[in-house]
């Protein structure tokens, strides 16, 4: 049995998806399937459960534990790499990432090529979630590093801060708020908006910017997807509020008018999150390092 064998077997458990294990690892989905038949005729066991129409990837009890298991073999076997590579002062290998889209697609790009350019045999294995399944998996050990906004802290997390961005108000060109040097919160009064879905971070933390304030907008849409929420408001469903980052090339090409929101309060926290009981790589340790610098 292979190394490369657990790998399959624990990024399908992950995954979920057979086509996607098998992208994963740059091999076919049958190839993925036999790898699966192998270990259970190695081991005697029934490892996943079949659902005859379906495509659901659930676990038996003796998966279960064979999954945990296979887990710390190749965070052992990872543990081995690093430590040979540490030896020379190397630093490879692969760095899994996971984080939501409005930090993922514009703040992390840069940071990436940098680190790439910095440190060549490494590779960062970048994935796109929300905030929920990204701190999930953080815990759970399915990707080293997770990337949010607003993180929270919580028992067996570490969060490392990365520099806070501001949030502006996004309009429509011709909206009469265009073009201002600045609003304040009190000027967004029974304003049309178009929000991020109410679990989301970002949300939250303007539901409460408003409520703390006694002001109240009008809600015309909710969206999971800062790129749906930058288009709504280009075509005039009302307006946002998003991050800097997020909205700044949309502005520089007069698609939104981009407003600066003057209160202290307008800010996004952008956190790393780690396990605490685990010690990163070294090529986590200096991304994290790239990140919060």
């Amino acid at each position: 049995m292979q190394i490369e064998t657990l790998k399959v077997f624990t990024d399908l458990v992950e995954l979920e998806n057979f086509s996607l294990a098998a992208e994963r690892n740059f091999i076919t989905q049958s190839a993925v399937s036999q790898q699966i038949r192998g270990l259970e005729e190695r081991f005697n066991r029934r490892l996943l459960e079949r659902v005859r129409g379906r495509r659901d990837v659930k676990l038996t009890p003796a998966g279960e534990i064979f999954y945990r298991e296979a887990r710390s073999v190749l965070s052992a076997y990872d543990h081995l790499q690093e430590s040979l590579r540490s030896v020379v002062g190397k630093i490879g290998g692969t760095v899994k990432v996971s984080t939501v889209y409005s930090v993922g697609l514009h703040e992390l790009p840069s940071k990436v090529r940098e680190f790439m350019k910095k440190f060549p045999a490494a590779k960062i294995d970048l994935e796109y979630s929300r905030t929920t399944r990204v701190v999930r998996d953080v815990l759970t050990g399915v990707v080293e590093l997770g990337v949010i906004a607003f993180p929270e802290p919580r028992r067996g997390l570490t969060i490392a801060y990365m520099p806070e961005n501001r949030l502006v108000l996004v309009t429509p060109p011709d909206h009469k708020f265009a073009g201002r040097k600045s609003l304040r919160t009190q000027d967004l009064e029974g304003e049309d908006f178009v929000h991020f879905e109410r679990d989301v971070p970002t949300r939250k933390a303007v539901d409460r910017i408003f409520k703390e304030n006694g002001v109240e907008v009008k809600k015309v849409a909710e969206f999971d997807n800062i790129e749906t929420i930058k288009r709504a408001v280009e075509v005039g469903f009302g307006v946002a509020v998003l991050p800097e980052p997020s909205v700044s090339e949309a502005g520089r090409a007069g698609l939104l008018s981009v407003v600066p929101l003057a209160e202290d309060h307008w800010v996004r926290t952008v956190g790393v999150l780690y396990r605490s009981d685990r010690q990163l790589s070294l090529a986590a340790k200096k991304f994290v390092s790239l990140l919060t610098d």
